[in-house]
């Protein structure tokens, strides 16, 4: 089948979404035989030797079978509201005209970059008389909280009323977990047998547990000491000033360090934090290339998943399935709602805390560097528990999906199950 998705992040990005986009279409190109086209926009970070082909409100490339309808659209500076809007509009405009150009597709995924993209996807549905699937990795206008300087009862009412539409004429939407169902159905009124849960994912062939002293520990120096890590998008959501607090209660131990791997728009406030705090416990490393994620884990001894409070269910970290990969233990500091703190349990793989309390993290930090037997222990179950994460296993569920809700003469949304 013909299988078409929008979203403003795709290859080449190494945000979290545009990665496991890039995962998701390519098993379906090349596992199951399906033509995948992505409705995308230009690249959100820098990426080495990307060049734009071809001139024009969209360009066409080929990348690993996958077709990608690449829509021009500005980049300015995500940090502020203006910026970010600008590029969600100038995207949106685009995919809309991308998207009532495309070859009939069989199937129309949205998913929520930007959060009003489900309404270009909509429109491209309607005129192929396809089924649209919403797959959700994050909820407004819930997370337009994040932004600082942006409060504007009209815009999150419209983004309300644009959700509401979409989950009603969805042949099904997707959440990453029981909660964001929940949300779905309780506050953005999605019918409850079309709204299913499927999780993000690791490759566990790709990334596996490796040796603390390896080639990337011995070049970045974190072969020797125990080094708490936070990898990963370094943005609004997380409430990553209070890691830092956490580290300024940790300097009393010599050889503990905390490393922030990734890039993001957090990332000069918490140079700035440190430097203020004379930290010298505290670095930064870039993010490191797939190939060497076991590598980069491996040097870990202990990950940091972290979720401001209020947002459980609206965003699901998707970092944690790549550290259960990796076969290390982890703090979650997060609500007892979130999707994190309910895998934490259900295998025993990580420590729940407070989220945005430093001293509480600072706190669980301190005990798993003291008993080192129970944080292989709990390394060992998070391997374990990558299994039920696998890649291959979700996107076998999104084909499945797919193959339920497909049809030319597509009529009334079918039940799915959970």
């Amino acid at each position: 089948m013909h299988v078409a998705f929008f979203n403003r992040s795709y290859y080449p990005d190494t945000t979290a979404t545009g990665q496991l986009l890039t995962d998701l279409c390519e098993d379906l190109s090349r596992v199951y035989g399906h033509r995948v086209s992505v409705v995308t926009g230009p690249p959100l970070q820098p990426s080495a030797g990307y060049r734009r082909s071809g001139a024009g409100l969209v360009s066409r490339e080929s990348h690993r079978g996958v077709e990608i309808h690449r829509v021009f659209g500005t980049r300015f500076d995500k940090a502020r509201f203006a910026g970010r809007a600008t590029n969600y509009v100038s995207y949106f405009l685009g995919a809309c005209y991308a998207g009532l150009r495309l070859e009939r597709p069989d199937v129309v995924v949205a998913l929520t970059d930007p959060p009003i993209i489900g309404l270009a996807a909509w429109m491209s549905a309607k005129r192929a008389g396809a089924p649209l699937v919403m797959a959700f990795q994050d909820l407004f206008p819930e997370v337009a909280a994040l932004l600082p300087d942006f409060h504007s009862d009209t815009i999150n009412n419209t983004l309300q009323r644009v959700n509401r539409f979409l989950v009603r004429r969805a042949a099904c939407n997707v959440a990453l977990g029981e909660t964001m169902r929940q949300r779905l159905i309780e506050n953005k009124g999605a019918p409850a047998d079309r709204t299913t849960i499927i999780p993000s994912w690791a490759d566990t062939t790709a990334i596996q547990p490796a040796p603390k002293r390896n080639a990337f520990s011995e070049q970045h120096g974190l072969a020797d000491g125990f080094v708490v890590m936070h990898s990963g998008n370094i943005g609004l959501s997380q409430g990553l000033e209070h890691i830092v607090d956490a580290a300024a209660l940790l300097r009393d131990i010599p050889d503990l360090r905390i490393v922030f791997q990734g890039e993001g728009v957090k990332k000069p406030d918490l140079l700035a934090r440190v430097r203020d705090l004379g930290l010298t416990n505290v670095s930064f490393l870039p993010y490191a290339p797939k190939e060497r994620l076991s590598e980069a884990f491996g040097a870990a001894d202990l990950f940091i998943v972290s979720l401001q409070r209020g947002l459980a269910g609206y965003i699901v970290p998707s970092k944690l399935y790549g550290f259960l990969a990796a076969g290390r233990p982890y703090v979650a500091a997060v609500e007892e709602t979130c999707e994190v703190a309910a895998i934490t349990r259900r295998y025993d793989c990580g420590v729940v805390a407070k989220p945005e309390d430093a001293p509480a993290l600072a706190e669980a930090i301190r005990a798993l560097y003291h008993d080192r037997a129970r944080a292989r222990r709990l390394g060992e179950h998070a391997r374990a528990a990558s299994a039920a994460f696998d890649r291959a296993a979700q996107v076998r569920k999104y084909a499945e999906l797919f193959e339920t809700v497909r049809g030319p003469r597509f009529a009334a949304a079918p039940a799915i199950a959970r």
